[in-house]
This record gives structure tokens, C-alpha cells and sequence, in this order.
């Protein structure tokens, strides 16, 4: 399960990717372009992973009713919260495409940097419907055990983002002009539309799952709701972390925010790859909790921690190997290769950190145990990530200081989920 679902967990980075290396080398302000990139990005990680929570409560109630083979009981759950969420990634284009100048200069974007991340962004957020949904649909396959299909359609999704975003980019001679930023976001937004209707067609042929929408509302639409809300609010607080981490980068100059635009987004790739562990966490956890198969719980969790260090060990060594060449794929600038390269040791350092944290989410997700995630990540984002940013910025640390305060914040994440998961299911074995 963790391999077609480490595959399509990073469908969300290959297409940011994707977007900062092609732009990265366009013939006309490409240091402008990739902070543009790296800033809607940033942003549009929050609208994503804020709404996108919807996979991880619709994953954690189906597979728990698949656990207890129940799944009758719950066939129109996915539909209605589905329409749901959807339904919200629309008012959220309504809300935030009149304003979108006003957004970005809350990242400290200026000048050519503010007028190309408004362009990208007016064209990229289009396609949220559409990732939402996807979302959602693969939230439900791994509720039902199943991370092949998904691998399918965020295969053929990021091939196409791919193969858009160098026609779109730099254009064919004679065919079609070159677009640059712009030209990306349509890329993306293409890509987008093929992975959402490819996931409705998978859902209806191979699964019992409807996608009409049905009343009354399912039973288990409270328990889904108050779900959303609690992975709302964790969402907020990581996406305080990184609002702040972006703002920061930018206000050191182009350079900086083009630098750290390369950094966070092969730290998203790290984590979404991580996270097809704890995407296996996450269902079987719900499964195995469902089944009340506590010590088959415990097991899981530890085969996790050693896979998934042994992951976040060879994506350091990997990335060791490749450290001064890496860069270059998304840029040519000196500058910004020179603060790239500064920082990156600290990228690596933290993957095996972070697979730890991401697993444990994966699997207290699979629980259904939210609230305490959501305490755990107002914790480590408010007490521990802020004051060390704000303390080694005031020193001058610049770049660093937002790389090592993340790393800190990593550490608050796993760490008590450790604890807390072992405390719950070590008592119930020992007196099962």
C-alpha cells in the first residue's frame, strides 16, 4: 500500500516542481518568476492542505467501517462530503481572486515578483475544484484499502503537467508563443482536470462508491464534520508556520525567496513521499482500530518507524550525493544558487525527523484521534517554531534561521505523537 501511495502523494510537489524548474530558466527575469512560484505555492499549499483534510477523515471513517465490515452503512458518505468540499473550493475563488494583489503583498511581494505571483495565481487557482476533488476520491480509495488507482491517475496527471508545462512555457516555434509564468499555471490547471475526471471515472467503474449525492445525510456526517474542523484548525497553525516562513524569505530580497522557493518545495517532495508510509498508516491504522486488532496496531506502527527511516536516511544520502548540482535544475543564478546551497544540509537533516512526525500523523489520522493533532501542531507551531524564528532572525541567521526553526518544529511534532500512541494501545495489549 505505501508504494502506489508514496507515488501518488506526489502528484501536489512534482506539480510545483514541475512549475519552479521550468520557470526557473525562462529567458526573462527567471529569478522574478521562481520566487512568484514559490510564493503562490506556498499559498495555495495552505487553501490545499486546509480543505484537502477531507481525505484524511473520509480515509479514517471508511476504512474503520471496512475494519468492522459495515461499509453498507456508510456507501453515501464520500458523495455528500464530496459536494461538500467542492462546493467550498468555489466560494473560496469568489473570496479570493478580486483580492489577490492584496494577498500576496501580505508575503512581502513587490514590484515584478507581486505582478507575476497575482498572473500565476489568477490561472492556477482554477484548477483548486478540481484538486479538491481528487483529493477527496483518493481519501476514499485508501478508506477501501486501495492506493493502485490512485498511483495511476497522479501518474498520468504529472506527466501531462510535465509535458504542458514545456510546450506552454517556451512555447513551439511557429505554433505557439512562449507564455512563461502563465503558461505554467495553464499546465497546471490541465493537469488538474485530467487527474479529477480520470478519479470520478476510476471511482464509479471500480468501486461500490456512488458520487451522487444522496439524502438524508449520512449518519457518520457529524463525526466527519467535527474531523474536518479539528484538521482546520491544525492546518491554520501549519500554514502559520509557513506563511511566516515565506514572508520572512521574501523580505531578505529575490534571491533569498528564490532559494528558499527551491528548498521548501524538495522539503514538500520529501514529505510526500514520506507520507505514502504514513498514507499506509493511516488506512491500515483505521482498519486494524476498527477491528479492534490492538497488538496488530502496534506492530504497524513500529514496521513504520524503521521503513520510514530508513526512507528519510537514503533521501539525506541521496541528496548528499547530488548536493551542489540539485540547484541548478531549477536556476542558473549564482546568488541563488550560493543561498540554495547554504541552507539545504538542513533540508537533508531533516528527513529522517520527518518521517517520524508524518507517519504518527498518518496514523492518528487513520484513529480519528484530531483533536490531539490539532493540539500537538498548535504546540509546536506557536511555543516552539515562532519565538526560535523570530530569536535567530533578530541574530541575522536570514535563511537559516527559517530552516532550523522548521527543524525544530518537526522534532514538537513527532515526538509526543510517540508517546501519546504508545501510552493508548500499550495498557490495552498488556491487559487484553
Amino acid at each position: 500500500m505505501a508504494i502506489p501511495a508514496l507515488i501518488s502523494g506526489v502528484s501536489e510537489p512534482i506539480l510545483s516542481l514541475t512549475d519552479a524548474a521550468i520557470v526557473g530558466h525562462v529567458s526573462v527575469n527567471a529569478t522574478e518568476s521562481l520566487a512568484a512560484v514559490g510564493i503562490v505555492t506556498t499559498f495555495m499549499s495552505m487553501l490545499i492542505w486546509v480543505l484537502g483534510q477531507t481525505r484524511s477523515a473520509i480515509s479514517s471513517i471508511v476504512s474503520q467501517y471496512v475494519g468492522a465490515n459495515q461499509l453498507d452503512k456508510i456507501k453515501n458518505l464520500p458523495s455528500q462530503a464530496i459536494f461538500f468540499i467542492t462546493s467550498l473550493s468555489l466560494l473560496i475563488i469568489v473570496c479570493t481572486y478580486p483580492f489577490a494583489k492584496y494577498i500576496f503583498k501580505l508575503y512581502n511581494a513587490s514590484g515584478i515578483i507581486l505582478d507575476y505571483s497575482v498572473d500565476y495565481y489568477l490561472i492556477r487557482v482554477l484548477g483548486f475544484p478540481f484538486t479538491l476533488f481528487t483529493i477527496a476520491v483518493f481519501g476514499t480509495f485508501r478508506g477501501l484499502q486501495n492506493t493502485f488507482y490512485p498511483m495511476v491517475i497522479a501518474i498520468i496527471g504529472a506527466l501531462a503537467n510535465i509535458v504542458l508545462d514545456i510546450i506552454l512555457v517556451y512555447g513551439i516555434s511557429g505554433y505557439i508563443l512562449p507564455m512563461d509564468i502563465k503558461g505554467a499555471a495553464y499546465a497546471s490547471v490541465v493537469a488538474q482536470l485530467i487527474m479529477a475526471l480520470l478519479s470520478a471515472w476510476f471511482l464509479l467503474k471500480k468501486t461500490v462508491i456512488p458520487l451522487k449525492i444522496s439524502f438524508p445525510l449520512n449518519k457518520e456526517m457529524s463525526r466527519f464534520s467535527l474531523m474536518i474542523l479539528n484538521l482546520f484548525v491544525r492546518t491554520i497553525a501549519l500554514n502559520v508556520t509557513l506563511y511566516y516562513a515565506s514572508a520572512f524569505a521574501t523580505s531578505y530580497g529575490p534571491a533569498y525567496i528564490a532559494a528558499y522557493t527551491i528548498a521548501i518545495n524538495l522539503w514538500f517532495l520529501g514529505a510526500f513521499i514520506v507520507d505514502g508510509y504514513a498514507s499506509a498508516g493511516n488506512i491500515l491504522s483505521g482498519k486494524l482500530f476498527g477491528a479492534k486488532a490492538y497488538g496488530l496496531l502496534l506492530k504497524l506502527s513500529n514496521k513504520l518507524i524503521k521503513y520510514g527511516l530508513i526512507i528519510g536516511v537514503v533521501l539525506a544520502v541521496l541528496g548528499s550525493l547530488f548536493y551542489f548540482s540539485i540547484g541548478s535544475i531549477f536556476t542558473k543564478e549564482p546568488e541563488v544558487l550560493k543561498q540554495f546551497n547554504a541552507v539545504f544540509w538542513l533540508v537533508l537533516v531533516m528527513q529522517p525527523l520527518c518521517t517520524l512526525a508524518f507517519i504518527f500523523d498518518g496514523i492518528f489520522k487513520g484513529l480519528g484521534k484530531m483533536k490531539y493533532l490539532r493540539n500537538v501542531l498548535l504546540f509546536s507551531t506557536f511555543i516552539v517554531f515562532i519565538p526560535i524564528l523570530f530569536w535567530l532572525d533578530g541574530l541575522g541567521y536570514k535563511l537559516h534561521a527559517i530552516f532550523i526553526a522548521i527543524t525544530f518544529w518537526v522534532i514538537a511534532r513527532g515526538i509526543p505523537l510517540i508517546i501519546r500512541f504508545r501510552s493508548l494501545f500499550v495498557p490495552l495489549i498488556e491487559n487484553k
